[in-house]
């Protein structure tokens, strides 16, 4: 037999949760903070919620060394800027004493910081949890030297640690900065081929390293009114992926200008990257669009089908021409390729598996939500189209993985 709950009351729940927990607005304002939190910081609720983080609890002024202030703050920035949880050392943070004005008391803290996200994917507020270790170190008795001496130890290698990971931190922000001012020398910005009727988007994957995989392409085509639109996907991140991707880019480029289609285009790029480090199991599509005739002829090396959506909500899945990654084929076969039929006001999607891979979760589930998705929007212009996909399709934190997004109206 079953039993009904009510709602549970979920602000009892929050002051009764063990440990020091508050919540935080972006501005690192307290919004909230539990009964623990009170108790163990021996404030009043008044002394605490709406004020700033660091008035509440400065440092200590008269110990020059102090950092808890600068830790807790770079903490709390690195969550607001990633939307992902960070786990701080064990940190010296003195607090002043309650109604004695000047005198300060050594502490010792374990903080954690979360996000919350809202609806935007935008965080809202920020969970920052503490435990409190004071105790733990006052424990042992003056014949503990020791025990002292460890704890010290420990202290000590954990802010070595914390100072590591900031300069790791801080290296790997220069590369994706770097990477990405790469890629976007690289990619092509101009859209002047398809005019309005293109839209392209790249979104990078969340994390300082994950950056700079996937690319696109859009070129003129010899011979009447045809396009050639390409995107690709080179395993890896960093600066490393991003050379391979410029190196496969541009070789599809002017392998795409010359070739008798797609097929052969992707051929040629397969035995260029047999030449390049870092190219294996890159994959890449291609599509060559001929606008007088109304045909599309395409080609996969290894990647994910492009999506053809018709007037009438129809939704055609392009998966009639794939063969293995460019890297993958030893043997000279000539590349499988395939052609259909559009009529005016259809619209082509190609993509990277960041789009509609996610963990624990079958392929075929995310190629369905994004050609609900297309479906859903298809009267949209290129622009808008493109935006809605991304909002409905990658996780409200970001994808773990790039994302390259091309919108053609055809």
């Amino acid at each position: 037999m079953s039993e009904s709950f009510s709602d549970p009351d979920y602000e009892a729940v929050f002051q009764a949760l063990p440990g020091m927990i508050a919540l935080l607005t972006p501005e690192l304002v307290y919004a909230d903070v539990n009964e623990e939190f009170l108790r163990m910081a021996g404030r009043r609720r008044e002394e605490v919620v709406g004020r700033y983080l660091f008035d509440v609890f400065p440092d200590n002024p008269n110990d020059p060394a102090s950092t808890g202030m600068r830790n807790l703050a770079a903490s709390l920035r690195r969550v607001l800027e990633t939307g992902e949880r960070d786990a701080m050392a064990l940190q010296r943070y003195d607090v002043e004493v309650p109604d004695r004005p000047g005198v300060w008391e050594e502490r010792y803290w374990s903080p954690c910081n979360a996000p919350v996200l809202g609806a935007d994917g935008k965080v809202e507020l920020l969970v920052h949890r503490v435990e409190e270790v004071t105790e733990l170190i006052r424990a042992r008795g003056p014949g503990d030297d020791r025990d002292r001496v460890l704890e010290a130890e420990l202290y000590t290698r954990a802010r070595e640690l914390q100072e590591v990971n900031d300069r790791l931190r801080q290296a790997h922000a220069r590369d994706r900065k770097v990477a990405l001012a790469l890629q976007e020398a690289m990619l092509p910005t101009s859209r002047q081929t398809l005019h309005h009727r293109a839209a392209v988007r790249y979104r990078p994957a969340v994390g300082a390293l994950h950056v700079c995989g996937d690319w696109y392409d859009l070129v003129d085509l010899v011979g009447g009114h045809r396009v050639g639109v390409s995107v690709g996907d080179v395993v890896g991140h960093g600066l490393a992926a991003a050379g391979v991707m410029g190196q496969l880019r541009s070789a599809l480029s002017a392998a795409s200008r010359v070739a008798e289609g797609p097929a052969q285009a992707l051929d040629v790029l397969g035995r260029y990257a047999h030449v390049v480090d870092g190219a294996e199991s890159a994959t890449a599509v291609t599509t060559f669009i001929d606008f007088d005739h109304g045909t599309l002829t395409y080609s996969s090396a290894g990647h994910p089908p492009p999506m053809l959506v018709h007037p009438d909500g129809r939704v055609e899945c392009l998966d009639k021409a794939t063969d293995p990654p460019l890297d993958a084929r030893p043997d000279p076969m000539p590349r499988p390729q395939a052609a259909t039929t559009f009529t005016s006001g259809a619209t082509l999607a190609l993509y990277t598996d960041g789009l509609v891979e996610r963990r624990r979760e079958d392929i075929d589930t995310g190629l369905t939500r994004l050609a609900e998705s297309l479906a859903r929007h298809r009267e949209d212009g290129p622009e808008a189209l493109a935006d809605a996909v991304l909002l409905e399709l990658l996780p409200p934190g970001g994808a773990t993985d790039d994302t390259a997004l091309v919108i053609v109206r055809l």
